[in-house]
């Protein structure tokens, strides 16, 4: 009787086991069905290919297409090289009259001049007097003459810009002064989206364009995972790693558009203060909520060094990671532990002071 007893108990329990078994691989089902799944849209414009990541739900691809439209209407008002927009105009009036503007680039031409004086010109939207300079393409490039270089640098100084606010015009007060947004508009672009897509009541998405990415939200349960390149190494290898969550990361670099002469490398990121290509780091890496501050400030950290550069990244609400030209890496204080590193930047011997 008592080991009939034991055995219904038996098979009670092993009716249990495997009903909660069950129970718990149909959690697990229902768990893979709820997680979301997200698309990724391509398109280009402002010579730049940009991303868009969505969770992939009715709505996504129009959305994705209402910012792509987007980047093109600000390529049309914010471009120094194509012409016809209001701002070649106001390159193309330097030395007359003041060209009246769109309040929008307006505002984003005063913005500019802020982060200017915040980072002692270190950021400097004039620097595009400097065009045609130094040539990153040419099949047989050259150091630009000495000479030639200064007679373009004393062109360079956001100071001298003209904003009359009532009139919403710029004045460019010589003759060969431009302005060229490349290192703000990219971020002012990406923002610009990611307000258009809180307005149709996406929460969760990434935009990545230019050497940056804007993320809100989360993928599924956990932050959005974005990697750093190494500035010596493959060009899809990252040193790397953060996790972030309604936040913008930007980094400029001196591994996209350069040349090596007698062993030196010369980049594409000029010091304005200068006019030659900035020295003493390779990367620079701004972390903001502002997209628009995080692509100024990422090239002025560039420029700046690392000791300058990461104390005026903090004094303007940033945290930032540098590589400085020995492949040592440096933050802000209070990014410490808010990263992965998967290994320390590559080292060589091609990167020296001129």
């Amino acid at each position: 009787m008592a080991e009939s007893r034991r055995a219904r108990n038996l098979d009670r329990l092993r009716l249990a086991l495997a009903l909660a078994l069950v129970a718990g691989v149909v959690a697990l089902a229902i768990l893979r069905a709820t997680k979301p799944r997200f698309t990724s849209f391509t398109g280009e414009a402002m010579a730049t290919l940009w991303q868009v990541t969505l969770p992939d739900r009715a709505g996504a691809r129009e959305a994705a297409e209402a910012c792509f439209a987007r980047f093109r209407e600000l390529d049309q008002e914010l471009s120094e090289w194509r012409e016809g927009t209001p701002l070649s105009a106001v390159n193309r009036a330097a030395g007359a009259e003041p060209v009246a503007v769109p309040p929008e680039l307006y505002a984003l031409v005063e913005r500019a001049l802020e982060i200017g004086r915040a980072t002692d010109g270190a950021f400097d939207v004039t620097w595009a007097a400097l065009w045609g300079t130094w040539d990153f393409r040419a099949e047989s490039p050259a150091v630009p003459e000495p000479a030639t270089i200064e007679a373009r640098r004393r062109l360079v100084d956001f100071r001298r810009v003209v904003l009359d606010p009532g009139a919403t015009t710029i004045r460019l007060p010589e003759t060969g002064m431009k302005i060229g947004l490349g290192g703000i508009g990219k971020g002012f672009a990406l923002d610009q989206c990611a307000e258009l897509l809180s307005g149709r009541g996406c929460l969760d998405f990434l935009l990545t364009g230019g050497g940056q990415v804007v993320a809100r939200g989360a993928r599924g349960r956990r932050p959005w995972r974005i990697g750093v390149r190494d500035p010596r190494g493959a060009p899809d290898e990252i040193f790397a790693r953060f996790e972030i969550a309604d936040a913008s990361l930007s980094t400029s670099a001196d591994n996209e558009n350069y040349f090596v002469v007698d062993g030196v490398r010369y980049h594409h990121v000029l010091d304005p203060r200068t006019g030659w290509p900035a020295r003493g780091l390779r990367s620079a890496t701004v972390l903001h909520r502002d997209a628009t501050l995080a692509d100024a400030l990422s090239t002025a950290v560039l420029v700046l060094g690392r000791e300058r550069g990461l104390e005026v990244a903090e004094a303007l609400g940033a945290q930032a990671m540098v590589v400085d030209d020995q492949g040592e890496v440096f933050t802000t204080p209070a990014l410490a532990g808010r990263y992965e590193l998967l290994r320390p930047p590559r080292r060589d011997d091609r990167d020296f002071d001129r």
